[in-house]
């Protein structure tokens, strides 16, 4: 569960989000426009995985900041890419024992959580089946256990957005298809039913830990579930010359067991005024973006 530090929201001397992507990026830019002061340091600041990372950190961080750590490579999919994760965290915990920092929020995941047909909340368990969960379990646990600071952790379940680099299975890829006249290709009868998060939530719930320098555990995730057919359908509503959707036979079970639900009401709590934008309304948005409307 989250817990606020500050009573009222107020910018911090220092934003800095290490690792400006899609997610960090869009959390900047919340930031900047609540008036905070934001700098955003990639690989080109400051490299994780180069000799002396920890003390190049260091150097760059004041007492004053809060430390928004997204930088990872993702998704983890084999022991050499979790070996790198680690590798980078521990140079981020390395430079706040040095230098600690006001307050540090980290962006997580959901797959840290074990399967469940009943809805997950912050209170569920943490036993991941997947060596991304795992890396990105142990991350958080390295932040708790060794830099000490207050800490306030967000795990987004899947996230979509026009800006996302990426082209996983769901929304994005589907977008990028839809566009291009391509047949969607589902997996199975994309019958299995996940939650779906706007980048654009995620980056304003950010935003609330930053300003309130909130401690503790948050999901990331409204609370609703969609079949992927679903999604697709959605998601070529949007074009002028709707492609089609086919399925095709599935190589192995459905991950998750087909169905992983979210109960989204800590973050109601955590943020009475908070508003999840509903798929539907996230991907018509989306749409309007990449087409410039």
């Amino acid at each position: 569960m989250l817990t606020h530090r500050l009573v009222q929201p107020d910018n911090p001397v220092r934003t800095v989000v290490l690792g400006p992507g899609f997610i960090g990026g869009a959390a900047a830019d919340a930031l900047e426009k609540e008036g905070a002061t934001v700098e955003r340091w990639g690989r080109a600041a400051v490299d994780l995985l180069a000799d002396g990372a920890a003390e190049a950190l260091a150097g760059k961080l004041r007492a004053e900041d809060v430390l928004v750590v997204v930088s990872a490579e993702a998704p983890c999919k084999n022991g050499a890419m979790l070996e790198r994760n680690i590798a980078m965290m521990n140079a981020v915990v390395e430079a706040l024992k040095a230098r600690p920092v006001e307050h540090v929020i980290y962006v997580s995941s959901d797959a840290v959580y074990r399967d469940s047909l009943e809805p997950l909340t912050e209170d569920s368990c943490a036993e991941p089946g997947s060596l991304h969960g795992v890396m990105h379990l142990a991350r958080e646990r390295m932040l708790i256990d060794e830099a000490g600071l207050p800490l306030g952790i967000l795990r987004p379940t899947l996230v979509y957005g026009a800006a996302d680099p990426h082209n996983g299975y769901g929304p994005n890829r589907f977008r990028r298809q839809a566009l291009a006249g391509e047949t969607i290709t589902l997996f199975g009868e994309g019958e299995e039913r996940r939650d779906h998060v706007l980048v654009d939530d995620l980056a304003d719930l950010l935003a609330r830990m930053v300003r309130r320098r909130s401690v503790g555990v948050l999901n990331g995730a409204t609370g609703d579930v969609h079949s992927f057919r679903a999604v697709a359908q959605m998601v070529i509503s949007h074009v002028n010359a709707p492609p089609t959707i086919v399925g095709s036979p599935r190589s192995g079970p459905m991950p998750h067991n087909g169905y992983r639900p979210f109960d989204p009401i800590a973050t109601l709590r955590a943020f009475p005024n908070f508003r999840y934008t509903p798929l539907a309304e996230g991907l018509a948005l989306t749409h309007r973006r990449v087409a410039g409307g």
